[in-house]
């Protein structure tokens, strides 16, 4: 054989062995980036499940805010009606007393708002 057929058939085998080696390693990373899109894929359906629970507790939470407010409102007015005929009501109140009662129930009224950012 001539020099020049041996080194055609030389440089063939050398590109299908690159050309194997190169699809071998194109394999290997297809399969590794299907697995990582798995995973990823995975690690979205669980925070999206998270984020569903959360959302839900956020909601039932808001629901028993507002029972809570609407009975609230509630026991005010009974106790509105049930010192509308009381001469006690009726009295002054030193100021020390009631700024003291007002500061008390601004406090609750404000730790319960959540319409203010939380720093």
């Amino acid at each position: 054989m001539s020099k020049e057929k041996l080194l055609s058939i030389a440089l063939l085998i050398v590109g299908f062995v690159f050309s194997i080696y190169f699809g071998y390693n194109n394999y290997q990373e297809k399969k590794r980036l299907k697995e990582a899109n798995a995973e990823l894929t995975n690690q979205i359906n669980q925070l999206e499940q998270t984020i569903s629970r959360n959302n839900q507790i956020i909601a039932d939470n808001e629901l028993s805010k507002r029972e809570l407010e609407n009975q609230s409102l509630e026991r005010q007015e009974q106790i509105n009606e049930q010192l509308k005929d009381n001469d006690c009501a009726k009295q002054f109140v030193p100021m020390p007393v009631s700024a003291s009662l007002y500061n008390r129930a601004k406090g609750i009224r404000e730790s319960t708002d959540t319409t203010q950012s939380i720093k």
